[in-house]
């Protein structure tokens, strides 16, 4: 949250949606649209595993997306700054089109987040 907040970018914090299954699921920050880029549903994830990876993937593709405008965007933001990501953990997430960015080079995000 600090760091969306230092570099002006609006969010909305802990948003539940309810997915076509009609389970609830909670994401960290919502960025809304803005005339350059379509909403932004963002998940942090300060230990990245296999399994949380796999959960994500699951509340998104699987059953959050199909409930939200067809232009959203699902961002991770992996932390790296206490271990090394194991690259098949990133690579997972961008066949399902969701956006890994990690933590460690997060500057360079700040234009597509604040925009």
């Amino acid at each position: 949250e600090k760091y969306l907040r230092s570099h002006q970018v609006r969010f909305i914090r802990s948003v539940k949606f309810t997915g076509k299954s009609g389970l609830d699921h909670s994401f960290d920050f919502v960025i809304p649209a803005s005339q350059k880029r379509p909403e932004r549903v963002v998940q942090a994830i300060n230990h990245p595993t296999r399994q949380n990876i796999g959960f994500l993937i699951f509340a998104w593709v699987q059953d959050t997306k199909d409930v939200r405008p067809i232009e959203s965007t699902a961002y991770a933001i992996l932390n790296d700054s206490e271990q090394v990501i194991k690259p098949d953990l990133i690579s997972a997430l961008n066949p399902y089109g969701i956006k890994p960015l990690l933590w460690s080079k997060r500057e360079e995000y700040v234009e597509e987040l604040a925009e």
